[in-house]
């Protein structure tokens, strides 16, 4: 962080915080949520959160703001960590989209990846932060 950089509380009309440094977006945190890697963020440091993968089938869903849902990760094309690695429900995660390089998607987790894996559906993320959003357009200069 530069020495002169200043960190910005930016209050959002839908209850949301955005805290900036020099108008590059950090982390946002939802009204009564955790802190929240911005994708711009995860962009330049992609291990921030660990990471699950979608099949080429949900990208189109996720990058219109439909929630996350199991079959998209847990189908040929998605990928969820071994058990050693589990996920947990609650962890914030980056979602990867299959063929892609590039985070499409980040936010809390409303089931852990092993019960994913166990029920093969419902859903997965229903309030994340993903390509083309209101957070992604939003001008801070």
């Amino acid at each position: 962080m530069p020495k002169k950089a200043s960190l910005e509380a930016v209050k959002l009309p839908d209850r949301t915080t955005l805290y900036t440094i020099d108008s590059s977006p950090l982390f946002y945190q939802p009204f009564d949520g955790p802190p929240i890697p911005h994708l711009k963020l995860i962009h330049a440091f992609p291990d921030v959160v660990p990471k699950i993968q979608i099949d080429r089938g949900a990208i189109r869903f996720v990058l219109s703001g439909a929630a996350l849902m199991a079959p998209g990760l847990t189908s040929a094309g998605g990928r969820l960590p071994d058990k050693e690695n589990a996920l947990e429900a609650g962890d914030i995660v980056a979602v990867t989209a299959e063929g892609k390089e590039e985070v499409c998607l980040v936010g809390p987790l409303k089931m852990g990846t092993e019960e994913m894996k166990e029920k093969g559906k419902g859903v997965v993320m229903d309030a994340g932060h993903y390509l083309g959003d209101g957070l992604w357009k939003l001008n801070l200069d």
